[in-house]
């Protein structure tokens, strides 16, 4: 359908289950939205987690020209990770979804989709005459081991050993996220099924930039990863919402510049109480104020029935606050505290969203991924100079502990270094260089929002 200067393109986005797959696509709308375009949420019912209701909400009121479609699903009573069963609730809806978009006023033109529902979305809304987008909420890496993975399957068939990737490199089997190295778990039959999908899509966005991924962008865009790939298109680091006031700011703005150590493992990440008790151990004998956001639980329910001092015990809950360190319970606005000159690393699970955060603040980070894509995205971290790995700590599912001395170790090493100190906010330059006018992701947004108006 072609437009008229004055008629604007009208865009859905449909995000997935969790935090880290609703912020980008809340960030991508918002940017639209500045762009020009008419944009549509869609807001799948009922949500697992209080921060993605309490998010939406804040963000809808925030975005008042921001139609939403609102979608019930049926949740499954079955056992398992409620977000997972949360993501399998919502694949299984496509065709709710169709009569609710061709009833908009005016008709959606185009469909962002997450990517974990590719498979089921993108051949129903095709069929529709819609344009379809996917948009990738991890690294370019990933996205190159996800697009490769089929093949790998096929060649190898076992999914248990490396990875090599034509034009990006080995990806060792440690790396690749454990779920995938069973072929038979429903996982690796929708990660593949997903991959497959994305071939239908009319591109790819990605919250990334050319400087921060040069290798692995141009080998997917230039068909050596796989022939005939959609366009990959880089757009990140994306807008930054900030809907959420942050209690510790406050505190922060008492701090010296550069002296904090920020502590997060995403919203979804739990440690267990021993892990939990020893990064508590690390972080005081590091020498360094710290501000920690702790979970304890998946779902951020559950939390609000935990007590710190249980977890923590009284005696560390009474030593951080004669030490000056502050511990907060839940969700924050974490774009606030990376962005704060007090802030001076990073500890973090390396959640995609995180690492783009880091990246466009210049805080270095101590990689310590839990679960997932989080290896793949550590190792971003380090080939970029963004950060450190240390590669021999635990991983998600693992009865390994790592023990105080050495978190405190690694957390001083981080705030000492030179070259951690000055690469980061290096890497802050080249990320605002590319959202600036005339770099390279704010280019791919150009060219993109000019295909949705052909």
């Amino acid at each position: 359908m072609a437009f008229s200067d004055d008629e604007p393109p009208h865009v859905a986005l449909l995000p997935s289950a969790g935090m880290g797959h609703l912020t980008p696509l809340c960030q991508q709308a918002a940017t639209l939205l500045g762009n020009g375009c008419k944009v549509s949420l869609i807001v799948f019912h009922p949500m697992v987690s209080s921060s993605e209701s309490h998010f939406i909400t804040t963000f809808l009121s925030s975005f008042p020209s921001i139609h939403s479609i609102h979608l019930n699903v049926t949740p499954l009573n079955a056992p398992g990770d409620p977000f997972f069963l949360q993501l399998e609730a919502i694949r299984r809806s496509p065709h709710l979804l169709l009569p609710l978009l061709n009833s908009t006023s005016p008709p959606i033109t185009s469909l962002i989709l997450d990517m974990t529902l590719a498979s089921t979305f993108l051949p129903v809304i095709s069929s529709a005459g819609i344009s379809t987008y996917i948009f990738f909420t991890s690294s370019a890496a990933m996205l190159s081991l996800c697009a490769y993975f089929p093949t790998h399957i096929n060649a190898r068939k076992i999914s248990t050993c490396d990875m090599e990737i034509p034009g990006v490199g080995v990806i060792p089997k440690a790396s690749i996220p454990p779920l995938l190295h069973n072929p038979d778990h429903l996982f690796t039959t929708q990660f593949i099924e997903n991959s497959l999908a994305f071939q239908q899509a009319s591109g790819i966005l990605i919250n990334t930039f050319d400087d921060l991924e040069p290798e692995v962008l141009m080998a997917l865009n230039n068909g050596v990863v796989v022939s005939g790939f959609p366009r990959v298109i880089p757009v990140g680091p994306l807008k930054q919402l900030f809907l959420k006031e942050t209690s510790a700011l406050a505190w922060l703005d008492a701090q010296p510049e550069r002296s904090v150590v920020y502590v997060s493992f995403g919203s979804r990440t739990a440690m267990s109480v021993e892990q939990i008790r020893e990064l508590g151990v690390g972080l005081e004998r590091s020498g360094f104020r710290f501000l920690w956001v702790i979970k304890t639980k998946k779902v951020d329910k559950e939390e609000e029935q935990v007590e710190l001092e249980e977890v923590l015990g009284e005696e560390f809950m009474e030593s951080i606050k004669v030490n000056g360190s502050m511990v907060v319970h839940g969700w924050v606005e974490q774009g606030v505290i990376l962005k704060h000159e007090a802030v001076g690393g990073f500890v973090s699970h390396c959640g995609w969203n995180s690492v783009m955060e880091a990246a466009l603040y210049g805080v270095p980070v101590l990689a310590w991924p839990q679960h997932g894509d989080q290896k793949m995205n550590a190792g971003v971290v380090k080939r970029s100079g963004l950060g450190m790995w240390v590669e021999e700590w635990s991983w998600g599912g693992e009865e390994k502990l790592v023990k105080g001395e050495d978190i405190a170790k690694r957390v001083k090493e981080l705030m000492e270094s030179t070259a951690a100190q000055s690469s980061a906010p290096g890497m802050a330059a080249k990320a605002m260089n590319a959202i600036a006018e005339g770099g390279s992701s704010r280019k791919g947004l150009t060219e993109f929002i000019a295909k949705l108006k052909v």
